[in-house]
């Protein structure tokens, strides 16, 4: 009689734990944010900073192509100090969005804070070895002294704001990963409103403003980026965001090591995509010049419109898929990610074909009577612009996977994928004394492996089960 009354009470907490799920699930998707509330702003977001990077490469293109490769060489450089940060960024987004979904809004602000907290000790130390190191690390493209000098300039002054840049990704990823792409969306404009007079003010020395060049772009882009981190920290702990401030509890090592776990494989990835890069970028300013160089640094400049569409999706993907997690929905996680990839891959394939349309005209705004660079500027736009519908499932697809916490995935292709194929064919292209045409064609072999193994993957579908629910308390 006992064992009947026993499977019972087990019988009703099966069946309570069921609704309970299906609860959860019902009141998610009543309130969930949409794909289009997500990329949307996501992509105005990053449209107004491709547009600004795009007017700085207009001014400094008034320096020649010395001061172009020196401006893409800095950048470089900056962007994989930045690898620790993104790492830190990708683990806040999964965690974020799991604990949002799962309707833990308290856990979701511990998240932000530790997440703060630790990019903030890496941000100084990353700046640190980034000012001091600048010139040697600047000089392995194979650049001339000039440009060496510019580049190292250039990257001493964005270490400088390395602080503010990691507070404002992280408070970025937080926002977006609870469903509010909107505020990144206001903050990411008015920093852009206060950046763009001032990069002119400082490459020209315009208004009494010191003559600066190439590092005049840094040193606006740091100033405008710390007021923005300054207004959304007093925001924020006057509790103006619905990820509020966290006043206690943040700091248990379980959530710290999750931050870890997931961001550990993002931060290698990022490790791999920089050095692959520098090794391309490396052979191309080597063995063909300064002028195929600043032409490389051109063509991405362009096409980075169709790209912020691309980071919009990624978003999308990546906050969605986390979210459905969270409230135990796996089957709506997976039709996010679908649904991500096909509206990335038809709106990037469109705006490519256009600039690809236009390649010899926007070429020549950039960079004038060059023809060397011009033609080696078309060439690059041909190959990556008909590259667009493949780096759609880079960035909707691997964003759904890293959402889930499958971050050592896209590591894996990342690796095979720039490391193997495309540095792999440009070496054998160096090596056969080919034009720079095939040098650059290099990257399709990467975009084509890259998105044949992460749709695999996704299909799959074990990156469901990687991540448990939180429980740090």
């Amino acid at each position: 009689m006992q064992e009947k009354i026993n499977e019972e009470k087990r019988g009703a907490t099966l069946v309570s734990d069921s609704d309970s799920d299906s609860g959860s699930k019902a009141s998610f998707a009543s309130k969930k944010p949409s794909i289009a509330s997500l990329a949307v702003p996501s992509i105005l977001s990053n449209l107004s900073y491709s547009l600004v990077g795009m007017v700085q490469t207009k001014f400094i293109g008034e320096f020649g192509a010395e001061g172009l490769a020196a401006l893409g060489a800095g950048q470089r450089i900056f962007f994989a100090m930045q690898a620790v940060l993104m790492a830190v960024s990708a683990g806040t987004t999964a965690l974020v969005a799991r604990a949002w979904g799962a309707g833990d809004y308290e856990e979701a602000s511990r998240v932000t804070m530790a997440s703060l907290v630790l990019a903030g000790i890496l941000g100084v130390l990353i700046a640190f070895f980034g000012f001091f190191l600048a010139h040697p690390v600047a000089g392995i493209f194979g650049l001339s002294p000039e440009s060496v000098n510019l580049a190292a300039r250039n990257i001493q002054w964005l270490s400088f704001f390395n602080l503010a840049f990691a507070i404002f990704f992280i408070f970025s990823a937080s926002l977006r990963a609870s469903g509010d792409a909107w505020t990144p969306l206001w903050t990411g404009i008015g920093t852009n409103i206060l950046n763009l007079p001032l990069a002119y003010a400082l490459v020209f020395g315009a208004w009494g403003f010191a003559r600066m060049e190439v590092a005049g772009v840094a040193v606006a882009a740091g100033i405008a980026f710390s007021m923005s981190s300054v207004v959304l920290l007093v925001m924020w702990v006057k509790q103006k965001f619905r990820i509020t401030h966290s006043r206690g509890g943040w700091w248990r090592r379980a959530r710290l090591k999750s931050l870890l776990d997931i961001g550990y494989p993002a931060a290698v990835e990022q490790g791999v995509f920089q050095l692959g890069f520098f090794v391309f970028l490396m052979l191309i300013g080597r063995v063909f010049g300064t002028e195929a160089f600043a032409a490389y640094n051109i063509g991405v400049n362009i096409l980075s419109l169709c790209m912020t569409v691309g980071f919009g999706f990624s978003i999308a993907g990546s906050t969605l898929v986390g979210q459905y997690l969270g409230a135990k929905d796996p089957a709506g996680a997976e039709r996010s990610g679908w649904r991500s990839m096909t509206f990335a891959a038809i709106t990037m394939g469109s705006m490519g074909l256009t600039i690809i349309y236009f390649a010899p005209e926007l070429s020549r705004y950039f960079i004038g009577d060059n023809e060397l660079t011009v033609t080696y500027t078309v060439q690059f736009i041909y190959l990556l612009g008909a590259m667009m519908p493949l780096m759609a499932v880079e960035f909707a697809i691997g964003g759904a996977l890293r959402g889930a916490g499958d971050t050592r995935f896209p590591l894996i292709a990342t690796i095979l994928g720039l490391i193997v194929m495309r540095c792999g064919f440009a070496s054998i292209a160096v090596y056969l004394g080919l034009d720079v045409f095939w040098v650059y064609a290099a990257l399709v072999g990467d975009y084509v492996l890259k998105s044949l193994l992460l749709i695999w993957r996704f299909r799959k579908g074990r990156w469901k089960t990687l991540v448990p629910s939180p429980n740090y308390m």
